[in-house]
């Protein structure tokens, strides 16, 4: 997220998986979130991208007490995969078709978010560090 991404090129990331099970509404099924990006889309304009570069697809909008607020996805995640499919060069309406296929009622989710990279950053700085004994030290 905070590093350069190069379309192509592998990423790495911290992740989180996340399972949400559609809601039955009449005869739609509702995730209960929202999403913007896409390659097709302006990433100038994307508010939870630190790379104003970054064409990800992200969570703008969770419904409280829906389907997706219960499996634990916030707004500003970004969607990596849904049920094993890359997202990261998707358009906006691909990804948006991606998630709400009919015949899947539960979706798969591989996101990442800054509280998670940051936590990992933070416990990798404050890790203690091993000392190595000098030659000819003995225990």
């Amino acid at each position: 997220m905070s590093q350069n991404f190069v379309p192509g090129q592998p990423v790495s990331v911290v992740t989180q998986r996340i399972e949400i099970q559609k809601l039955q509404h009449g005869d739609h099924l509702i995730l209960g979130f929202s999403i913007g990006g896409g390659i097709d889309q302006d990433p100038s304009q994307n508010p939870f991208s630190e790379d104003k570069a970054d064409k990800g697809i992200y969570v703008t909008r969770i419904s409280a007490g829906g389907p997706a607020d219960v499996a634990g996805l916030r707004m500003g995640d970004k969607i990596m995969q849904v049920n094993g499919w890359d997202m990261t060069m998707m358009t906006h309406d691909q990804a948006r078709k991606r998630l709400t296929k009919k015949k899947e009622n539960v979706v798969r989710l591989l996101v990442t978010r800054k509280s998670l990279e940051d936590a990992v950053k933070h416990s990798m700085c404050s890790y203690p560090k091993q000392i190595q004994a000098k030659p000819g030290f003995k225990d």
